[in-house]
Parts: C-alpha cells; structure tokens; sequence
C-alpha cells in the first residue's frame, strides 16, 4: 500500500507540473496602442502588458525600456507603460517576461523619420475578418492621397483613398506589405499576421517562429526532464523499500530456521554415544 501511495503522490506532482505549465502558456500577451506597427518619430506609443502588476518591457538590443517602467500604471487586465516619443532606434522587437513564466508575444515596431508609414494592425487579424491598411503621410493630416501598395515586395493595389480593405481575410493575405505616396515616398515594411479564433498565441513574424519554437521545445524538454527526475527518485524510493522488505523477510527467514534448528541440535546431543 505504501508503494502504491508513492506512486499515485509521484503522478500528481507531475500532474500539476503540467497544469502550471499550461496556464503560464496562455497567461501572458502584449498589445500596443495605437494598434499599428509603424510610428512617426515622436509619436507616444503605450504597451499593454496583460496578466501581470508590473510591465517590464524588452526590446531588443536595448534591454530593460527604462523610461516605459517609470510609467507603469495598473490596468483591469493587468498593467500598462507608455514612450512619451519615440526615435528611430526604438524600432525593433518587444516583449515581456513574467517572472517565473514564458516570454510574452513578440511585437515588432518600426519607427521612421520619413514622411509615409503604412497604419497595418500590431495584434493578429482573425480569420474571414475585415481588414484596412492606410497609407499616411506625415505631411498632411488627411490620408486622401494616391497610394500603392505592395505585398512581399509586388504591387497589389492602388487607392485614390489612401486605403486599402481585404474584406474576408485568410491565411494566404498573411505577408510582408508597405504603401508608397506619389511625391511623397515609400513607408517601411511590416508583416500582417493572420490567426483563427482558436489560437490566440501568435508571432508578430514568421522569422520569429523559430525563436519561439526552440523556446517552447526548451520548456517541454525541461517539463520531460523534471518529470523523468522525478520517476527515478520515486523508482529509487520503491526499490528501495522492496529491497529492505526482501532483506527484512530473508534475515526473518534465517532467524526462523535457527530458532528451529537449536532444539533439534539440542536433542541430538542428549542421545547416548552421541558426542
């Protein structure tokens, strides 16, 4: 019974191994405001971290944003930072790393000091949804300029609006786009990220899959190892306790047959002519 418990304790604890790592999975997202991946110099940009009290946010080559935590504020989801203006350095990949838990989404913001930028949303589009891609200039408050835009570097579309509306998006509209306006010049380049309503963990870029596949193979490596560790500690303990159960029985056994063999001894030394 005892190894039984053992080994009904030892699955649970993998159990909830599991389970937690599971919830870290799906416990953390960041988002952008404004939803939009290209940035004008200058242009605040505030990141929301959900499912934490503290938003620290990364960015790449740049480590901790400094300026970004000494506006951390309190959200009903989790927390906020804000970059008062951004430069052209800011542009790169940001993330967030719970303590204890899985890095966040990977949101990757281009900030220019040109005059056009391309307004395509930071979060991923849900399959058969509506979609419009702006093309702005820096120059004009109004967007109602002739604008050309492009997918994975061909020219797609032209718009007297400044617009573009893919009305039922799909998986093959995921790609690289970027806008141009006459006389004015070409935004940078950002990818548009397609998702279904099931899988909300997503990659702000498919150069980043990678990143996160090691990530999570990491984690799922580290799971099975922890796991193994603690069946061979639980196999050890049962081992164990049969090996001192079978010394016990053996050395029960032998005390047993001396106990028997005395007396025996005993009577043969009270035969006569025995010596």
């Amino acid at each position: 019974m005892e190894i039984r418990a053992l080994c009904i304790r030892l699955l649970m604890t993998i159990m909830i191994l599991l389970g937690v790592q599971d919830q870290k999975v799906d416990a953390v997202s960041l988002r952008v405001v404004p939803n939009r991946l290209q940035f004008f110099e200058y242009e605040p940009v505030t990141f929301h971290c959900e499912g934490v009290d503290y938003c620290e946010v990364l960015h790449k080559f740049k480590g901790k944003i400094k300026s970004c935590s000494k506006t951390n504020k309190r959200t009903p989801t989790g927390s906020s930072c804000s970059i008062q203006a951004v430069y052209a350095d800011n542009s790169g990949e940001y993330w967030y790393e719970p303590e204890g838990g899985r890095r966040s989404n990977i949101i990757s913001l281009s900030v220019t000091a040109g005059p056009v930028i391309l307004e395509s949303p930071a979060v991923p589009v849900l399959m058969e949804e509506t979609v419009t891609l702006s093309c702005r200039n820096k120059t004009h408050s109004s967007n109602f300029n002739s604008a050309e835009f492009y997918k994975n570097r061909r020219s797609i579309h032209k718009s007297s609006t400044g617009s573009m509306t893919i009305q039922t998006v799909f998986k093959s509209d995921e790609g690289h786009y970027k806008c141009s306006i006459l006389g004015a010049g070409q935004s940078p380049e950002s990818w548009l990220n397609v998702t279904d309503s099931q899988n909300k963990n997503y990659k702000s870029n498919p150069d980043e899959e990678a990143c996160h596949f090691s990530s999570a193979a990491t984690r799922i490596i580290s799971t099975i190892l922890v796991s193994a560790l603690l069946v061979a500690v639980g196999l050890y303990h049962i081992c164990k306790a049969c090996c001192k159960r079978e010394a016990d029985t053996v050395d029960a056994g032998r005390a047993t047959y001396a106990a028997k063999q005395e007396p025996a001894e005993q009577c043969l030394q009270q035969v006569p002519g025995n010596p």
